[in-house]
């Protein structure tokens, strides 16, 4: 039976996924000890009285927030596998939990663009690692594209106020950006200051600004006003498989290890990104009819039909504002769809295709292997903890 101190802020919902995974594991090869010990040991006894503490108690393992202490390699010495939740950035000496911070900002990029965004932000840290590494990601897909991105970042944050920010100087960049813009917030915290500050100010959420976070941290979605959009991470999958990782490190030596990746499954969309931004009515229309019948099977001729232009013109005018043909889109977004139910149900392929109104589910099958590189039973078993 393995005793793992585990130094994690519990008050936040991704440290409650991932402990979930994590007792996921647990369950399935323990039962394993649990020590719970408070955040506030890290700043008042430091890693040399977590280390004494760990040692006492006789700990098989640590996984943790260790804020990029450079006093780590005590641990490595003491041979006492540990496996940090990355902060400011990623250790070195052992493993972390970290993310495919990259992809995350790609997705956010791409959900803008579907909606006919030509205006981009982000809010965020230039010297936090998650921050940072989503900014590269949204700004490569949008530069990508031809667009450019508007930035304004905390310097050099302190750890303990990521909660604060200057309502002044946001406020003046707020009220700088173009309008409408399809702005992307570091987290869900951030998205929060936003989503705050624009009400302060009187600017539209989402008609002017539309708003997207990350983590679908629900508590602090929920509390945003108006609810925050946001991108959901595969953090459950995440903390098994960091017990799975922990497992192999205790059994066989801390030399071999690697870093665990948490990437974005998908984005919830909530009011404050629930708008097509478009001057053309025509598009807006098309977009609109798009996203209400995605769940039938949807043809381009149809979408034709409910704006007064011919297939060409609509094809030309659609193509330059989303930068996709309509066909491209269509199927786009039936693939978020389809990949949305295959982690949200436990419906079967062919249960999922008859709910989306395909008849042939072997077809659906084989576009979703051209976009995920995976058949959706490997893919779904790859993001959901414990299978």
């Amino acid at each position: 039976m393995y005793k793992i101190i585990l130094l994690i802020d519990f008050a936040e919902d991704y440290s409650k996924s991932l402990m979930k995974g994590i007792n996921s594991y647990s369950r399935e090869f323990g039962p394993w000890i649990f020590c719970r010990m408070p955040l506030f040991h890290r700043e008042t006894v430091g890693l040399d009285g977590i280390l004494k503490w760990a040692l006492e108690w006789k700990a098989d393992g640590i996984i943790g927030q260790l804020y990029n202490d450079k006093e780590i390699g005590k641990f490595v010495e003491a041979g006492i596998p540990v496996i940090a939740q990355d902060f400011k950035e990623r250790f070195t000496e052992i493993p972390n939990i970290t993310g495919a911070y990259h992809e995350t900002g790609q997705m956010g990029a791409d959900y803008f663009l579907r909606k006919g965004f030509t205006n981009f932000a982000f809010y965020g840290f230039g010297d936090i690692v998650w921050s940072r590494e989503r900014a590269e990601g949204f700004e490569e897909r949008l530069k990508s594209m031809g667009h450019e991105v508007h930035y304004f970042e905390h310097k050099k944050a302190r750890s303990t106020e990521l909660w604060y920010y200057k309502p002044s100087s946001l406020s003046r960049w707020l009220k700088s950006l173009p309008k409408p813009i399809g702005l992307m917030a570091c987290d869900d915290n951030q998205g929060q200051h936003i989503t705050e500050a624009c009400r302060h100010l009187g600017i539209r959420i989402p008609e002017e600004v539309a708003v997207l976070g990350v983590d679908n941290d629900e508590m602090i979605c929920d509390l945003s006003d108006p609810p925050l959009s946001s991108i959901a991470l595969d953090v459950e999958k995440g903390g098994y498989d960091t017990a799975r990782l922990l497992d192999h490190m205790i059994k066989n030596g801390i030399a071999e290890y690697h870093d665990i990746l948490v990437k974005p499954t998908q984005v919830i969309t909530r009011h404050s990104t629930d708008i097509y931004a478009t001057n053309d009515d025509h598009i807006a229309t098309s977009l609109k009819f798009i996203h209400q019948n995605i769940d039938k099977n949807l043809h381009v001729d149809e979408v034709v039909k409910q704006v007064p232009l011919s297939r060409r013109a609509l094809e030309k005018r659609f193509l330059e504002i989303t930068g996709y043909p309509v066909y491209k889109y269509i199927f786009n977004l039936r693939i978020e769809k389809f990949t949305q139910k295959l982690l949200d149900t436990d419906m079967s392929v062919f249960e999922i295709a008859l709910d989306m109104g395909l008849t042939d589910s072997k077809n659906i099958a084989r576009q979703f292997r051209q976009v995920k590189g995976c058949s959706p039973s490997v893919y779904r078993n790859r993001y959901m903890a414990g299978k």
